[in-house]
């Protein structure tokens, strides 16, 4: 910032007031946890069963598609009743969507890098055709707004962050990663998912079923990615509109997850951090003339920090082994 003659302190200043500034504030910087906490956790499943999900965007495109169809098709259903149906149609539509790419991994050997992508675009322009011609009304490229009983929203909250946008999908966000930290830490299938992903090879010869593993995982991150959007549709956004691009917050979901090491309950402080970037950010502007861009320059910086770390781990295995395997060449040589 000092380069191009802003003032770092007052901008970090800006931005901290801006997440964290006052009730409503902080209300919007925990609403926009709850997608970034669920794309990293299906991120971070997939990642742990040594799987590159890049499907997370897409997933959770369909995920919000599913719960927003859910709530506008059966809407006569009571109100709780209509939440936990339409919250599980986009959470199933989400999973369904990247078991998928797992089925094609675990039979046929396709790249999960590959198919996930292809998905990606294969859900915008799906979504889009479906809201375009079935759920708009003529000439619009908006959803009807879903009734106020399937709604994730609340007086209670919007009263006590003087009128957020936050919603109940937050906590539940924070269920999830309570959830994800027990199946991975405390459960037989957590520890298969994480030995086929250290050692596929070895955790087949111990007995374990990788191709059945290779789909669950997939599905359980889907579904993850799949809930984020369907909160965030039926909580945040109300409705669903024609996009012309994939939702930054597969990608962002990523990036959370590197920097918690995929830890579930890390994940949570790395969202509230990416989260507090986002929304800080957009105050940046308002109290002073710097650009907002100078926002996604900090969250570059912290993306290209972790994947440095990353590249010095790889550098020092590869190190190790070759440092490993002269040595021996060297005892075998003086034998």
């Amino acid at each position: 910032m000092l380069l191009f003659g802003y003032n770092p302190l007052q901008n970090y200043w800006n931005l901290f007031v801006g997440a964290f500034g006052g009730s409503y504030s902080i209300g919007e910087t925990l609403r926009n946890m709850t997608p970034l906490i669920l794309t990293a956790l299906g991120f971070a499943v997939a990642s742990k069963a040594g799987f590159f999900n890049i499907g997370g965007s897409g997933q959770y495109l369909m995920g919000w598609f599913g719960a927003i169809i859910v709530a506008l098709k059966l809407s006569w259903l009571p109100g709780w009743v209509l939440i936990f149906v339409s919250v599980i149609a986009g959470a199933l539509l989400g999973g369904l969507w990247s078991a998928i790419a797992g089925i094609l991994r675990a039979y046929c050997g396709t790249s999960e890098v590959i198919t996930t992508i292809m998905l990606n675009y294969i859900a915008l322009y799906f979504v889009n055709y479906m809201v375009k011609n079935w759920l708009a009304t003529k000439g619009q490229d908006s959803s009807a707004t879903i009734v106020a009983k399937a709604s994730l929203r609340s007086n209670f909250l919007a009263q006590l962050t003087a009128n957020s946008t936050l919603h109940w999908g937050f906590f539940l966000a924070i269920l999830a990663c309570i959830v994800i930290w027990i199946y991975f830490n405390r459960t037989k299938a957590g520890l298969e998912l994480r030995s086929i992903g250290h050692n596929s090879r070895a955790a087949k010869y111990a007995g374990m079923n990788v191709r059945k593993t290779i789909i669950v995982s997939m599905l359980i991150s889907g579904i993850l990615a799949g809930l984020g959007g369907a909160l965030d549709g039926l909580g945040n956004f109300q409705n669903i509109s024609v996009s012309n691009s994939l939702p930054q917050v597969g990608y962002d979901g990523m990036a959370v997850a590197l920097l918690a090491a995929y830890n579930p309950l890390g994940i949570i402080l790395s969202a509230l951090l990416f989260s507090a970037l986002q929304i800080g950010g957009m105050s940046i502007s308002v109290y002073s003339s710097t650009p907002t861009e100078i926002v996604n320059i900090v969250t570059a910086a912290i993306i290209f920090f972790i994947a440095i770390k990353y590249a010095f781990e790889i550098i020092m295995n590869k190190y190790k082994f070759s440092h490993s395997k002269n040595k021996n060449k060297r005892r075998v040589g003086q034998i």
